[in-house]
């Protein structure tokens, strides 16, 4: 027999649920989504994050391993908040400075939103053996477990002859990889493009920043409502089984929930000064 309570809690399940499947929709345009760019050396990612931020972010150097630190840029990217890195360039190193960076590249890499893959294409891509596996394998490595999304830029068009680039559009076809952007950060050629396609990307993870608030901007909120979810599924589990259980699980369920509105006791309080403070005697 299912009981007025049972149902509420079910209801209540659903709304969190819908609420908690947002793809972080609300942290992301609160905090920016993270956009990061990687690649070799001398590809070219500090002078796309300067021509993107319209101003001096990083240094730029024709000398290999310029960039050791993570260099980041708040941006507004058609009405999307973007916090761009630039990383070091990957490659193996026995400079112990240059090894911390390639480490924080690899690592602000795995925690983005956004991969900028950028490519020299005048360093001989199309002479490589087998370029089109290397670029699907690069393509695979940066997209992980599929949730990461993946924009491969270019850069350095403005070498190559008008053969050289139909070659590349023709190998990237036959790749069946997402569309790549050709652009040159040295006389502006195809940045504008490659700006919609970063936009379109910041579109399918966020959505319609007009289309309705976001409910949940805070990671602390999606922690408590995670928690409660949590507490009312395992009362479903031991309504049957023991009462005693299903009521401290809706207590829980109701404590979490508190978190965020406010509503929690004073010993909960208390609780929260005591642990963040240490108070003497």
């Amino acid at each position: 027999m299912k009981l007025v309570v049972d149902e509420v809690v079910e209801k209540l399940q659903k709304e969190l649920e819908e609420h908690l499947g947002d793809n972080r929709r609300g942290e992301r345009l609160r905090d920016g989504v993270q956009v990061v760019l990687t690649g070799a050396t001398n590809a070219g990612k500090s002078s796309l994050l300067n021509v993107i931020s319209q101003k001096p972010t990083a240094i730029v150097s024709a000398i290999p391993g310029t960039t050791r630190d993570v260099v980041e840029a708040a941006l507004n990217i058609g009405g999307y908040p973007v916090i761009l890195s630039d990383t070091a360039g990957l490659r193996d190193s026995e400079d112990p400075i240059e090894k911390e960076g390639v480490r924080r590249a690899k690592a602000r890499v795995g925690e983005a939103d956004v991969i900028v893959a950028v490519i020299d294409v005048s360093d001989g891509l199309l002479s490589r053996e087998a370029p089109l596996a290397h670029l699907q394998n690069l393509f695979s490595s940066l997209q992980g477990d599929g949730h990461r999304s993946v924009v491969v830029a270019l850069n350095k068009v403005d070498l190559l002859s008008q053969e050289s680039i139909v070659g590349i559009k023709q190998l990237y076809q036959e790749s069946g990889l997402p569309p790549v952007c050709l652009l040159s950060c040295h006389t502006g050629e195809g940045i504008g493009n490659f700006l919609r396609v970063l936009r379109d990307r910041l579109k399918a993870i966020c959505g319609d920043p007009l289309q309705g608030a976001p409910t949940i901007t805070q990671t602390r909120h999606r922690h408590h409502l995670t928690a409660c979810h949590n507490a009312l599924g395992r009362y479903s589990g031991h309504r049957q089984l023991d009462l005693v259980l299903s009521a401290e699980e809706l207590r829980i369920a109701h404590r979490q929930l508190g978190a965020i509105t406010g509503r929690v006791s004073t010993e909960e309080i208390l609780d929260i000064i005591f642990s963040d403070f240490c108070i003497g005697k």
